[in-house]
């Protein structure tokens, strides 16, 4: 990508901050910081700080690159994709397990029917039934949930673009009501349904009712491409760039085979996200992607500047870089597959930390990279870098409340919806408003919230008095309205703090005593993995070990500032460690008034 976002990107801000620093003001928190080691959160953001420097560097003088590193570590193997022999020393846990056992296996030859057949304990029982239980069916979207859901699964679906619709959502709510208390669903990070407590003998008749209603769970999980993220808005937005929706679903319809299961892809060295940019207000945070598409021109030609290398984990953060290279919009899918298959070919499976396509591209340097791309794009050629179309001083807006469609007399209503938490009734309500008020279509938000689209502008009145508008608020208070918070320790077995309950009383607790003159987004993560994206919250918490007034372990967060979205977008800088769960209300406080400009309420 070129232009500002280019400079802010790549060759901008290469100056080291402190960590203890943010826009030159020194954070004093009451906190007793004993000398100790790094935590992962820390030793991520140092290297977010330098790793500038080095992209920078890069860019001059890309390392040389051995011929024979450029050799493919896979080779096809009865219609699958297996490491070669000479590449498998030194590998991670995860390779193994691909090794011992073909993943797709499950669905491509339907195995997954005798295993929904097996007793779950005697599944349990065996290390090749646990690593089909914990690992292998990821590759259908299904993860078993072993540290508080014994024996259930979180199910993950693909939703290009975030659009569903009425009869999906009712089938998901139908599926999650007969499982009581355990069932429900959330709104993902990456504009996606995902729902819990599901049976493994109940999925061989979910994967046919999921076919039936027009969605698919298939490679949702581990080594896969992830949802394909585009804008929220997109086809109604009067100041659209590009309608993302059939880009993301032509992405979708590649890289699952159109459901059919795509192995050319199954087998890559760690998980990979893509977005396709559609708004100047960058809804879909283009620089924390593996692969994002923004819209720019190249001779008048509409096309799509490149970004590459944007991942979140809990060793590294990395903002993307742009690969300076330019596809007009019929070369999107072919350009997406020759990234894949780089990265397959070529991308380490060693430290499972060190695997994502940032790292080879580190490896490589971006021209490298880009001539390995390059090579296998069908025309044999990438241009480079266009003209970029996103205006860098747009204010980004909110889609919440009623908004006018450019298609006259219809309108989109945003619905906040906390913490993207829903059960079965609330869903049963919405697929309802969404057929009685619209054509049945429903839109999901990166940020864990709802889009009713396509309402006739007589109806709005009506729509506003239901129910479920009370619970589900189409104008949420300034906090709330941008409060995203993962699945925390409810459910997830690698959580070290509970978010949603903990996320919607601080935030509540923080509406009650202060005065704000601006939104602040609030994101909370309870583990490293940091699936809540906090490194792009005004206010980030990630979830950490701390230890109380008499150093006792207790639940604690460390706190980020400075994350920014848009044409500016940056990461966020740890700022205080350590803080326990009980005591965050006066840090953040304090940090409001420092940085936001809020004031306590008399």
């Amino acid at each position: 990508m070129q232009g500002a976002m280019q400079t802010k990107m790549w060759r901008g801000e290469l100056i080291s901050t402190s960590t203890h620093f943010i826009g030159g003001t020194r954070l004093q928190p009451k906190l007793n910081q004993d000398a100790r080691k790094p935590t992962k959160s820390e030793n991520c953001i140092v290297r977010v700080s330098m790793e500038r420097e080095v992209k920078a560097k890069a860019a001059v003088s890309p390392p040389a690159v051995a011929a024979d590193r450029l050799t493919p570590r896979v080779q096809e193997r009865d219609g699958y994709y297996v490491l070669k022999e000479e590449f498998r020393q030194g590998i991670n846990p995860q390779e193994k397990i691909k090794l011992g056992k073909e993943p797709m296996k499950f669905f491509i030859e339907n195995e997954i029917e005798e295993l929904a057949k097996t007793p779950f304990a005697e599944l349990d029982s065996s290390k090749p039934g646990k690593d089909d239980i914990d690992v292998r069916l990821k590759w259908l979207g299904l993860f078993h949930r072993r540290k508080h859901q014994y024996g259930r699964f979180m199910m993950r679906f693909k939703l290009p673009n975030g659009i569903t619709n009425s009869t999906q959502t009712r089938f998901l709510a139908e599926t999650i009501s007969k499982y009581g208390k355990e069932g429900c669903a959330d709104l993902t990070t990456r504009q996606n349904w995902q729902i819990r407590g599901i049976m493994l003998e109940d999925v061989p008749s979910l994967l046919k009712g999921l076919e039936s209603v027009g969605l698919s769970s298939l490679q949702s999980g581990m080594d896969n491409v992830r949802n394909a993220v585009g804008n929220p808005l997109a086809g109604i937005d009067p100041d659209e760039i590009v309608d993302t929706i059939p880009i993301c679903q032509a992405l979708n319809d590649y890289i699952i085979n159109r459901g059919k299961g795509n192995t050319e892809i199954t087998n890559l060295p760690r998980k990979w996200n893509v977005c396709v940019v559609g708004t100047h207000d960058l809804f879909e945070h283009p620089h924390i992607n593996d692969l994002a598409y923004v819209p720019a021109t190249k001779n008048g030609v509409f096309g799509f500047n490149i970004l590459v290398g944007g991942f979140f984990s809990s060793k590294r953060c990395a903002e993307a870089i742009p690969m300076d290279a330019w596809v007009p919009t019929d070369d999107v899918v072919p350009l997406c597959k020759a990234i894949l298959e780089t990265y397959r070919d070529l991308g380490t499976r060693g430290n499972r930390q060190k695997t994502r396509m940032m790292w080879l591209i580190d490896e490589m340097g971006v021209e490298e990279f880009r001539a390995e791309v390059e090579r296998r794009m069908p025309s044999g050629t990438i241009r480079r870098a266009g003209q970029d179309l996103i205006d860098p001083s747009w204010k980004r807006r909110s889609f919440f409340g009623v908004n006018p469609q450019k298609q006259a007399g219809l309108n989109y209503v945003g619905l906040h919806v906390p913490v993207g938490r829903l059960h079965a009734p609330e869903m049963f309500e919405l697929a309802r408003i969404a057929d009685e008020y619209g054509n049945g279509e429903i839109r999901i938000t990166v940020e864990q919230n709802l889009i009713l689209p396509n309402i006739p502008t007589e109806k709005i009145d009506k729509l506003m008095q239901e129910p479920l508008l009370q619970k589900y608020s189409p104008n949420p208070t300034p906090l709330l309205a941008n409060l995203v918070a993962c699945t925390g320790s409810q459910f997830c077995g690698q959580a070290i703090a509970e978010t949603k309950a903990l996320s919607l009383q601080l935030t509540q607790q923080l509406e009650d005593t202060m005065e704000t003159t601006r939104p602040i987004r609030l994101h909370f993560t309870g583990c490293p993995n940091t699936c809540a994206q906090i490194q792009v919250a005004d206010i980030g918490f990630m979830g950490t070990m701390a230890r109380d007034e008499n150093r006792k372990p207790v639940e604690g967060f460390d706190i980020y500032l400075g994350g920014r979205i848009g044409s500016d977008s940056h990461l966020g800088e740890l700022v205080v460690p350590g803080v326990p769960a009980t005591k965050l209300l006066p840090v953040v406080q304090e940090l409001m008034i420092q940085h936001f400009g809020a004031k306590r309420k008399p």
